[in-house]
């Protein structure tokens, strides 16, 4: 059986088998340290398997971790609810999440910071019910009204992150489209644009605009996300949004690309503060 979503197991194993490694034991030494078979711990650390939050207990106990950060992280990966009321809430929603969403709200929730590209909406954290309501219906408009309904529920849900006792970290660069673009008629575009300035005062938030002006950028390829965790750089992950499905990268060179991809863009938008104004300007009809 296979515990927890697909991305979530690879990146625990990946770590797990770091950790091994970093003290220089075989995956059959280490077996023998908790009473399992090679096989099993095999299987753990390519991800082919899942694993209980109680056997990645044992293999810390075993790999001597002590680190509080890192070993709560490891076992919320497992699917462990320890230390965050936050986590999982969206098995409620179950039903009508598919896979890949569930695998970027997991993701999204044990993650301490958050880079993303917008060159077409407002990112999920930052929308308002009634933008959220108009993507939501643009996007999956043929599901039921109820099913609907739930999906922007989830995508309100996510939105704790931001409120949480240790807060995601979120820095958003966003196309100006983002900001041009009527979702949802006048009324419901004006109080977004409101709710994105409100955002932005928020000390966790960082929200910078690309405007039309800076002319083409290494981001017109399309939106992408950088999840990082605080205890390990080794669980980063870049998601790629497609129409039917995400694309998750997580080899050290992609990472770096685009790490360096999202500074460009900083770098070329406008700052934080100019970012505000240029809002305000947007939703004063400028």
């Amino acid at each position: 059986m296979q515990h927890g979503p697909a991305v979530r197991r690879r990146k625990l194993g990946a770590e797990l088998r770091a950790l091994r490694a970093r003290l220089g034991l075989t995956s059959g030494e280490a077996a023998r340290l908790v009473g399992w078979h090679q096989s099993k711990v095999s299987r753990i650390e390519t991800g082919a398997s899942g694993v209980k939050p109680t056997d990645v207990r044992l293999l810390l106990d075993a790999y001597g971790v002590e680190d509080p950060e890192l070993r709560e992280l490891l076992l919320m990966l497992a699917g462990s609810d320890e230390g965050g009321g936050r986590h999982h809430w969206w098995h409620a929603y179950r039903g009508v999440l598919p896979p890949t969403y569930r695998d970027f709200i997991s993701l999204e929730s044990q993650a301490s910071a958050m880079r993303t590209l917008e060159t077409s909406v407002v990112p999920g954290l930052l929308q308002t019910r009634e933008y959220a309501r108009a993507v939501t219906r643009a996007a999956v408009g043929g599901q039921p009204q109820d099913q609907l309904e739930a999906l922007v529920e989830v995508r309100l849900a996510r939105q704790e992150v931001l409120r949480a006792e240790r807060p995601l970290e979120l820095s958003a660069v966003l196309d100006e489209a983002v900001l041009r673009r009527e979702v949802g008629g006048p009324g419901v575009m004006a109080r977004q644009l409101e709710r994105l300035a409100e955002a932005a005062r928020l000390p966790q938030v960082r929200l910078q605009v690309l405007p039309f002006a800076s002319g083409a950028h290494i981001g017109i390829t399309g939106p992408f996300v950088i999840f990082s965790f605080s205890s390990t750089s080794d669980l980063d992950v870049v998601v790629l949004d497609h129409l039917t499905s995400s694309l998750y990268l997580e080899r050290k060179e992609d990472l770096e690309a685009y790490t360096e991809a999202f500074n460009t863009l900083r770098f070329h938008a406008l700052s934080p503060e100019d970012s505000l104004d240029y809002i305000a300007g947007i939703g004063d009809g400028a």
